[in-house]
């Protein structure tokens, strides 16, 4: 009976071993490194607002963080599977410094030749539609709503409320302007100059963006450029969107500027949690580098066997 724990004991110790180097060799190696035949389309989502930082989600609707969604698009990019990208966006927008660092993730991908295909969901306004606009190809529903090419600034006075309240704000400050925008008071005439020199400079960013990205004239751009939304099929007919369609011609569009088949693979290009990449890797443990190791594990399914040998 002593000899068969340690038979147990001796064979879950081994077990446990193996499968750590396993998934450590898994986890260490290269992501696409010869794990996989053919190509696959990399997915990168883009929900809610559009802010700098990481990823974040809650009661107050998701956020779409430029750090996050940046390494995705480098994975990608650095991933030798990955042929080409679909952006999935539902956003109305957000910070123009987040997009600009989007942007630039998206640049760096499309000129290591691997194409970009942006698919707008329900909306795709303002912001999301700057990162829309730097794809190689946009395919929307005839009912997203997208466009709101502009920017806009929103300050608080509540000097009238505070006022009511009796609340008075002392302020020792190093500059005329270190408060502007403050709410406890209103702008001077000088202070709403200088804001609207900074939306108009972010402004005309956005408008070269979106030239130079879909290949229009800035005079064009200009014209549909006063914040208005479009639906998908008015976009279309303005020459902000390739062609109506679902996700799927997303998805096709996008095998086929990639030269990929039309059965290639999906991949969400998300940080899975440790369960979801515990499933993904034993998944893919019989295809090309792993198919010779994994079954190597059955070699040590015997020690788990109850056994008795010899002796007392």
């Amino acid at each position: 009976m002593r000899r068969m724990r340690k038979g147990w004991l001796g064979g879950l110790i081994i077990v446990v071993a193996v499968v750590v180097v396993w998934l450590a060799t898994l986890w260490l190696s290269p992501r696409g490194e010869g794990r996989a035949t053919g190509g696959e389309v990399g997915l990168v989502r883009i929900e809610g607002t559009i802010v700098d930082g990481r990823e974040t989600g809650g009661i107050f609707g998701a956020m779409s963080g430029a750090e996050t969604i940046s390494e995705q698009l480098h994975e990608a990019r650095r991933d030798p599977r990955i042929r080409a990208v679909v952006l999935r966006i539902n956003s109305p927008g957000g910070s123009a410094a987040a997009c600009h660092e989007i942007a630039a993730a998206l640049g760096a991908l499309r000129g290591d030749g691997k194409p970009v295909v942006a698919f707008l969901g329900e909306t795709a306004a303002s912001g999301a539609y700057w990162l829309a606009s730097q794809a190689d190809r946009i395919v929307a529903t005839p009912a997203t709503l997208t466009g709101s090419i502009g920017v806009i600034m929103e300050l608080q006075n509540l000097r009238g409320l505070m006022d009511k309240l009796g609340i008075q704000v002392e302020v020792i400050k190093s500059g005329a302007h270190k408060d502007m925008g403050a709410g406890w008071r209103a702008l001077t005439s000088e202070e709403r100059r200088l804001l609207q020199d900074m939306v108009d400079d972010i402004y005309r960013q956005f408008v070269q963006v979106v030239s130079e990205g879909r290949g229009l004239p800035e005079a064009k751009v200009l014209e549909l450029a006063d914040g208005s939304l479009f639906t998908g099929r008015q976009a279309l007919e303005k020459g902000l969107v390739d062609e109506l369609g679902d996700y799927e011609l997303a998805l096709r569009r996008a095998r086929e500027l990639a030269g990929l088949p039309a059965g290639a693979p999906v991949r969400a290009l998300a940080r899975p949690s440790p369960w979801e990449w515990l499933r993904s890797s034993l998944d893919t443990a019989y295809s090309d580098r792993y198919r010779l190791f994994a079954p190597g594990l059955w070699l040590i399914a015997p020690a788990l066997v109850p056994w008795e040998g010899g002796g007392a």
